[in-house]
């Protein structure tokens, strides 16, 4: 039996108040990871056969951050949950199989409820399985009204509700399973609402009441996972839960985490033992951390890899990485493309970019390195820079092993520092450094005896 999922991301989200009128909702970022990323994340392990997002305002920005994970199909027209699914028709339509339906803008959903929602849907032979939660206040949602037996036997909205209905604390979630060939049947004879003129979902399930189809229900653990994000304030909420989620496990794991509540890890983060995380610390996108690495406060690092992963050439690198036995930090900022394998020291109001650092290298103060390699043992003084872009192209600079850069040095890209070189404080270096040189690139101290009084009459004191 074939799995089928859709993921419902073509609403205008009008509420999240964007400038940008590209934007879909669905495409806000949930550290590090659009929204509808989380989602298709939740679906990964469920081996779906195939995976569609229905796309519609901002469908562009939202079919580019799906793209090569989920088909797409187009709802031009915003008119209702129902029109929306009818969108995927000409994919699914007559083909034999369970269809999951899911929000694109519910980030905290995690598999191990939706895995349960499928096997509730075919262990118990249902052409309907509604996912269901438990609210302390159930204000404004479908409850679910179950008989004797437990069995679903309808969906009451608020408005419509009686005084003991509004009591029942069982909401409809918006998540469900249908038998794929019933789904798009009867989605050929879903009635527009009158109203408003749109198709709605819930209308089609209670088609399927009506029809006498089997109806079953899974109850998720925690409501916060249905969550759907509607505006920046849920967005925040949203955050937050997936901030606590993501630092307990990985605490759990033997990560230390200082500050848990001021720590921001993305879902994708992978991070070894004994490693401590200091307050204030951002680890956002793919970003491999070893074992035993001391990462400082307020640092941030964007998809990098810090560990022993000498074998990995930083030309070839997507992601980010940092090995074992590192300590950096704090106010360091480490983004894109870098490679720190083992036991560096990177300081503070240190940046690196798209760099591959190697066993032992210090970078201790006020420096940036970006596109070049560092060999091991090698010293970078304070204030050192690498100059990369010439105003068109980044151009890549090499230093080699046991060098000692002085402080306040200028590499201008591209230039090879041989082994066992040393630069002194202060230079300029345009041209490469044969291995055991010494290079001096400053013009010469000048000395104008008595100058300052001079000085003092020019500036009128």
């Amino acid at each position: 039996m074939e799995l089928f999922g859709i993921i419902m991301a073509a609403g205008k989200g009008t509420r999240m108040k964007s400038l940008d009128t590209t934007k879909s909702k669905v495409a806000f970022d949930l550290l590090g990871v659009p929204l509808v990323g989380h989602v298709i994340n939740a679906l990964k392990p469920l081996h779906l056969h195939r995976t569609i997002t229905i796309v519609g305002h901002g469908g562009e920005t939202t079919a580019k951050v799906v793209e090569g994970r989920s088909e797409v199909v187009w709802q031009r027209e915003q008119k209702g949950t129902g029109h929306a699914v009818m969108q995927v028709a000409p994919l699914l339509e007559g083909k034999s199989g369970t269809t999951l339906i899911v929000s694109g803008d519910t980030p905290l959903i995690t598999s191990k409820s939706l895995d349960q929602l499928l096997k509730t849907h075919i262990e118990g032979g249902f052409d309907l399985t509604i996912l269901t939660s438990i609210v302390p206040n159930p204000f404004g949602y479908g409850r679910m009204i179950r008989n004797s037996k437990g069995q679903v036997t309808a969906i009451v909205e608020e408005i419509n509700a009686s005084e003991p209905e509004k009591k029942i604390q069982e909401i409809n979630t918006g998540f469900y399973v249908f038998n794929n060939n019933l789904l798009f049947k009867y989605l050929k004879e879903l009635p527009p609402n009158p109203k408003n003129g749109e198709y709605n979902i819930t209308f089609l399930i209670k088609m399927f009441m009506d029809k006498g189809f089997k109806i079953g229900a899974s109850t998720v653990d925690t409501f916060e996972e249905t969550l759907g994000i509607n505006d920046r304030a849920q967005l925040a909420e949203a955050r937050l839960i997936m901030q606590r989620r993501i630092n307990h496990q990985h605490m759990v794991n033997g990560v230390t985490i200082e500050n848990p509540d001021n720590t921001f890890i993305s879902p994708q983060v992978i991070i070894g033992q004994d490693t401590v995380i200091q307050t204030g610390v951002y680890l956002i996108g793919d970003v491999k951390i070893g074992q035993a690495n001391m990462i400082g406060a307020n640092t941030s690092i964007e998809n990098t890899t810090i560990g022993n992963h000498n074998h990995i050439e930083s030309s070839k690198i997507i992601d980010s990485t940092i090995g074992d036995q590192n300590h950096i930090g704090p106010f360091a900022h480490i983004r894109g493309h870098a490679i720190v394998t083992n036991e560096t020291r990177i300081g503070n109001f240190v940046e690196i970019k798209a760099a591959k650092l190697h066993r032992g290298v210090k970078v201790a103060h006020l420096s940036y390195l970006g596109d070049c390699e560092v060999g091991e043992r090698t010293n970078i003084g304070a204030g050192t820079i690498v100059a990369n872009y010439d105003g068109n192209k980044k151009h890549l600079t090499t230093i080699g092993k046991d060098v000692f850069v002085g402080s306040g040095t200028t590499l201008i890209s591209p230039v090879v520092i041989e082994d066992e070189s040393v630069i002194a404080a202060g230079s300029t270096i345009n041209q490469n450094v044969k291995k055991g040189d010494l290079a001096i690139a400053r013009q010469r101290q000048e000395n104008k005896p008595g100058y300052y009084k001079h000085w003092l009459k020019k500036i009128g004191k």
